[in-house]
């Protein structure tokens, strides 16, 4: 077989992997990107994208249902529950179009297949056992991504027992469930199914659920769900699943307790594992630790010519971070003079749940274990005219300043729209804006971006409307 040679090749086509894969290409590289499934990897194709499809459905079905706070009266109310999972793939296929037309109109060479590494500087491509093709080049980036973490005598099964993918493309809309797990895959799927109408328990092993926010916000998390009737189980452990013939009796330990929940349909959502495993690492001198390749702030490993980013590199696991990842690295290769390591402080989180949760660094209580003396600021959606106008009065954003120097350390918000919302607290930690320019920054009224301002406001005693 032929080998092809290229300035770079790139393994993975997901978020990470196709945006590296164009950036270098824009910078004149010849670029290959190799990929074995679908292009725009799982974040396109069965997480980010049609998930937020499906919980825009889950979205409309609740306003439906509170319409008469608006001024409508509906009857009748039924969903066709098939077409909101075609519309969902639909979104993802038209999406992932996208991304094969964008590397056509870059001229990157895509390869079909599954890339493991050959040697140095050598990549072999194989497609159902068979070689397909024989690639070279002086820098080859890893972004094979990540796949759901199992736990065992907790094993999906597809049918009784989910993992993301199963719970995305169901056959029927069960009228009962189980989630393992409160990160942001579990809620998100938690609310979709709660607001389509099933009966949702939610199980977390951490004190909490969303174990990674803000404890305030955390704490407000929780006291939304159940007030939507979603129930939660926080410092307990599923030690059993038993299958029935169409249903699923959970073993959940509390105290020292067992209770026994039985559901239509369990799914996991127990954290992700990098695909570091098959891809050529063995005979080289790349790092693995716990599943995810190691290294440094420029990407690279410590095998020469070999660079890792994204999912497979460890947390966050989010698209944004490959993404930002992937020119990183690139524009390092090429020698660009004003690239900067990724400051992950810096990397905003979203969870696309009713109500939204999204933050940006430190939470308060890591600020004070890292020796901050801290200003804090808090406002209630309750006090913002939108809000309540939008009918969304349940909510708060919260900030984290250095009390010493007024650098913005963090922000945490739930409620509506704060996945939109948190990337001006993203520019302003970027920018490395103390309050003063957040105090002095105008902010449009009538806005939820108002509250905003009130929150940093409310950090030195000034807020106005609260």
């Amino acid at each position: 077989m032929t080998e092809q040679k290229f300035d770079i090749i790139i393994v993975g086509g997901g978020p990470g992997g196709y945006v590296a894969a164009i950036r270098a290409a824009q910078l004149g590289m010849k670029t290959a990107l190799v990929e074995a499934n679908h292009l725009g990897g799982i974040c396109l194709n069965w997480g980010c994208i049609p998930t937020k499809a499906l919980l825009r459905s889950s979205e409309v079905h609740h306003l439906f249902k509170h319409a008469d706070q608006f001024g409508f009266k509906v009857s009748g109310l039924e969903f066709d529950f098939k077409k909101i999972i075609e519309r969902s793939r639909g979104v993802a296929k038209q999406l992932s179009g996208g991304v094969q037309h964008l590397l056509k109109k870059n001229k990157v060479t895509v390869i079909d297949g599954y890339g493991k590494l050959a040697g140095k500087g050598k990549l072999a491509v194989e497609k159902d056992g068979k070689a397909v093709a024989s690639l070279s080049a002086p820098h080859i980036i890893l972004a094979t991504g990540a796949r759901a973490r199992t736990l065992p005598g907790l094993e999906p099964d597809g049918k009784l027992i989910w993992t993301y993918k199963e719970a995305m493309t169901p056959e029927a809309m069960p009228k009962s469930l189980l989630v393992v797990g409160s990160g942001a895959i579990g809620i998100e799927f938690a609310s979709f199914y709660h607001n389509m109408g099933a009966d949702v328990t939610v199980v977390e092993v951490m004190d909490r659920v969303m174990p990674v926010e803000d404890e305030e916000i955390s704490a407000f998390a929780r006291k939304a769900f159940e007030k939507q009737g979603l129930k939660i189980k926080t410092g307990a452990k599923v030690t059993r699943l038993e299958k029935g013939k169409d249903n699923v009796t959970a073993h959940i330990e509390m105290g020292g307790k067992v209770e026994k929940v039985t559901v239509d349909r369990v799914i996991l959502a127990v954290g992700i594992v990098g695909n570091s495993e098959n891809i050529g690492l063995e005979q080289s001198k790349v790092k693995v630790d716990r599943g995810h390749i190691v290294t440094n702030e420029w990407l690279q490993t410590d095998e020469p010519g070999v660079y890792a980013i994204g999912d497979v590199t460890g947390p966050p696991w989010l698209a944004h971070k490959a993404s930002h990842e992937g020119v990183i690295c690139v524009e390092k290769i090429k020698g660009l003079n004003d690239v900067h390591p990724l400051d992950k402080s810096n990397i905003p989180g979203c969870t696309y749940c009713m109500p939204q949760v999204a933050s940006v660094g430190l939470t308060e209580k890591a600020a004070k274990e890292k020796g901050y003396e801290v200003k804090v600021g808090r406002f209630p959606f309750l006090g913002n005219g939108k809000a309540i106008a939008l009918g969304e009065p349940e909510g708060l954003v919260k900030t984290v300043f250095d009390a010493k120097t007024g650098e913005l350390l963090g922000a945490h918000m739930i409620g509506a729209e704060v996945t939109e919302m948190i990337q001006g607290f993203g520019i302003a930690k970027t920018l490395e804006t103390t309050e003063a320019e957040l105090m002095h920054t105008v902010f449009p009224h009538p806005t939820l971006s108002e509250m905003m301002h009130e929150s940093v406001l409310d950090a030195y005693g000034r807020a106005i409307h609260f």
